[in-house]
């Protein structure tokens, strides 16, 4: 038997044991300075990537940039704001080629249909949705043979309490199953859709706000807890390293979606 398993190794062909090799890829985190998506940049750097991460905000991306060196790795940074097509546009004049994109971009939002006025609904979904459609629309002249683009979209709102956002995250699968067939065979499309997690995008709110939310989603969640950055950074990197996956949207959200 043991012999048969060492036997069985040598079989795989090279092309296949080489899926989840990341030395020399170039990769493009948007939003890349904190959260999921730093979060994201750091594992694809250990992996050997030549990774990219963009941020709205030059203090943040040199704040980012500065802990990536500390930590041995050299990481590249651009200013861009994925809600500015002109801004979008300028980033991939500037990019010749590259093997995968991960996009953080879209916001969030409460109020329902009802309650929360029109503009906010609207922004919410440009913010998903269209940014989205925009960044992938100039990426995909670019991706190299066998890339990926992995959105982002999102579990645990419901439409009374986070209209514009739903739509926005429900859009953003729909975008990805369209893309997936439109890009194959020379690339892969997918999303991401975690439920709430503690980052840094909610670090404008109150302290105790956050721990009451934390509480809330941990009673309700089967696993009785709510995702570490980590857990979900590694979602990404699967979909990125997973060459057969396309066209789907994984949900991270401990078993949630099974009891609400």
């Amino acid at each position: 038997m043991h012999g048969a398993y060492r036997k069985s190794q040598t079989l795989i062909p090279r092309n296949r044991r080489s899926v989840m090799n990341f030395k020399s890829k170039k990769i493009i985190v948007i939003g890349g300075a904190s959260g999921f998506g730093r979060a994201v940049a750091s594992k694809a750097a250990k992996l050997g990537a030549q990774v990219m991460i963009t941020s709205r905000e030059q203090d943040k991306l040199t704040e980012a940039q500065r802990d990536f060196t500390s930590a041995g790795f050299h990481v590249a940074g651009c200013v861009v704001d994925a809600a500015d097509i002109s801004s979008i546009t300028a980033f991939f004049d500037g990019i010749d080629h590259f093997d995968h994109l991960v996009s953080m971009a879209g916001g969030f939002m409460g109020g329902g249909f009802l309650s929360a006025d029109y503009e906010t609904i609207r922004r919410a979904i440009d913010e998903k949705l269209f940014a989205n459609l925009h960044l992938a629309r100039h990426a995909a002249p670019k991706i190299a043979q066998g890339g990926s683009l992995v959105f982002t979209a999102g579990a645990g709102g419901r439409p009374d309490n986070a209209s514009g956002a739903i739509v926005g995250n429900d859009a953003i699968r729909l975008m990805v199953e369209g893309l997936a067939v439109e890009l194959a065979p020379r690339a892969r499309v997918n999303a991401v859709a975690p439920t709430w997690t503690e980052t840094p995008l909610w670090k404008n709110m109150p302290a105790s706000d956050v721990q009451a939310t934390k509480e809330r989603f941990s009673n309700t969640i089967p696993l009785k807890r709510t995702a570490e950055i980590e857990e979900v950074a590694q979602v990404y990197i699967f979909l990125m390293q997973c060459g057969f996956i396309t066209g789907q949207t994984i949900t991270v959200d401990g078993g949630l979606t099974l009891v609400t």
